[in-house]
């Protein structure tokens, strides 16, 4: 693809916010973290009140709608904080209206919507960009340098458990929540960083087998999900999702096994490695107590790291980590996963472009 923007230089890279909620406040806080070379120059909200808090807390120019926007604010950036199903109409305006676009995840709710983002950024010469925060985690940065690295030699098995707990208070608070539409189960949007695992850490993935389930919430979506998962290098394992952890989260983990290591990484949100073993030992051995770290947010604290390198890509001196391509690949997988589960067969990667 063409980039037709030109880099940003001489001045802060600035950044429209558009949705002030609840993932709202972790861009707002990323951007402040940056002040010296970012800013925040505008907030979207159609609630009023949403609206007049983010504005007082950000001191911003406030939007009632995203054309509005669009039309009044001097952005290089547009950022998607909105209900998920609401990313691929309001990616592609922004991109026509010659914007870059960051998006929050999933970027898209249907696969041929986020093919249709990624084609809207392409024809409009700008980037797109795709939040996976999490891949910014200590604990997931060594486990991806020691997987690149060789150390497990063929991995044979992989579990990832995300074992959460969102009541019925939670889906109850928008009425976006917990529908098709706009947000996807608890595949989708609460493990979707770990669904994004699969793919990056270990790498493509040949087919899917999935349940889902609506066990307790009332929702329109699956509050429970197991997906079996053969990958190409010939490893299986299983992704085990719940929201219905009595009474609060429980765990976030990964565990990989090869022949020649063995590693788990967990914690409430894969942030504490828990067991680190290989035949050989390695210089990165030294990082893993530095690696582990408190949290009390399963939003773990990579949104500033993912934000330097979006700012730096937009003054022309990286390229971007996580772009439309390569939050393609955990759509890709999700969808097969839905398909899986509803028409009860296997499903086999890649699907239809």
């Amino acid at each position: 693809m063409h980039i037709r923007r030109t880099p940003v230089s001489g001045r802060k890279v600035r950044f429209a916010v558009i949705g002030c909620g609840r993932i709202a406040q972790n861009h707002f806080d990323s951007i402040a973290r940056h002040a010296g070379r970012a800013e925040l120059v505008a907030v979207c909200d159609t609630d009023p009140a949403v609206l007049a808090a983010a504005v007082a807390k950000t001191g911003a120019l406030g939007f009632a709608s995203l054309t509005a926007l669009l039309a009044g604010a001097q952005a290089d950036c547009i950022v998607l904080t909105t209900p998920s199903g609401l990313h691929p109409r309001q990616a592609i305006e922004a991109a026509r209206a010659g914007f870059d676009v960051m998006t929050e995840k999933p970027m898209a709710t249907r696969w041929h919507d986020g093919l249709a983002m990624v084609r809207a950024c392409d024809e409009a010469g700008v980037r797109l960009f795709v939040v996976k925060q999490n891949r910014r985690n200590p604990t997931l940065q060594l486990l991806k340098q020691a997987v690149e690295q060789g150390r497990f030699g063929r991995i044979y098995m992989v579990g990832v458990n995300v074992f959460w707990t969102r009541p019925q208070a939670y889906y109850d608070s928008s009425a976006w929540r917990g529908t098709w539409e706009f947000d996807g189960g608890a595949f989708m949007n609460q493990a979707s960083h770990y669904v994004d695992l699969l793919d990056w850490i270990v790498g493509p993935v040949e087919s899917v087998m999935a349940y889902t389930g609506t066990l307790a919430r009332n929702i329109e979506v699956e509050d429970t999900g197991v997906a079996a998962i053969k990958w190409r290098n010939g490893a299986v394992g299983s992704i085990n999702v719940t929201m219905l952890t009595y009474p609060k989260n429980l765990e976030g983990s990964i565990t990989i096994l090869g022949e020649r290591g063995s590693v788990r990484v967990g914690g409430v949100a894969v942030n504490e490695i828990e067991h680190w073993q290989f035949d050989q030992p390695h210089e990165m051995d030294a990082q893993i107590g530095n690696a582990s770290y408190q949290t009390t947010s399963v939003y773990g604290f990579g949104h500033p790291l993912y934000y330097d390198n979006v700012i730096n890509t937009l003054r022309g001196e990286a390229q971007p980590e996580t772009d439309g391509r390569e939050g393609l690949k955990s759509l890709e997988l999700l969808i097969a996963m839905y398909m899986s589960s509803r028409d009860g067969k296997r499903v086999n990667l890649p699907l239809a472009y």
